[in-house]
């Protein structure tokens, strides 16, 4: 029997941020992800080139944005798309086009919440925005892969 082989390469996820990025990877078996840094927002072509550095040295070949799916009362995703969640599609599918790499979009509801619940589960309080930002990226990451999203067992929502 021949195992089917899935997508190979890392996965860089990004939680966007007004001010700042944060970035995360998968390893390579695309099953835990880790936080990694983040990058401050300036002009797109700077954010892109500092993105692509990153990516180009840790072996990228997926991209991962996270978008705050607004949720009914019901639960089930809204229509309707906010002029934050137009720029963030817009943002990422020129950063995609840019570094040659397709992009996946994945819920970031609640990461934020969640990345300061372990920073400060781990001891760490609040070590500074920028910390959330990339362990955040880290939460909506590791929520994307233990949906085995990465295999197409079920698509992502976007």
């Amino acid at each position: 029997m021949t195992k089917r082989k899935g997508p190979t390469g890392r996965i860089m996820a990004l939680d966007l941020g007004e001010k700042r990025i944060g970035v995360a990877f998968s390893d390579v078996g695309r099953a835990v992800a880790r936080s990694h840094s983040i990058v401050r927002r300036g002009a797109r072509r700077d954010d892109f080139a500092s993105l692509g550095r990153i990516a180009k040295e840790e072996g990228v070949s997926q991209l991962l944005v996270g978008l705050p799916i607004s949720l009914s009362e019901e639960g089930e995703p809204l229509e309707e798309e906010t002029p934050r969640i137009a720029w963030m599609r817009d943002y990422a599918a020129a950063l995609a086009e840019a570094l040659g790499l397709p992009v996946r979009f994945w819920d970031e509801s609640l990461s934020t919440v969640e990345a300061n619940a372990s920073l400060r589960a781990r001891g760490g309080g609040r070590r500074g925005e920028a910390a959330i930002d990339a362990v955040a990226a880290a939460i909506i990451l590791q929520s994307f892969l233990d949906h085995g999203a990465t295999r197409g067992d079920r698509a992502a929502p976007a």
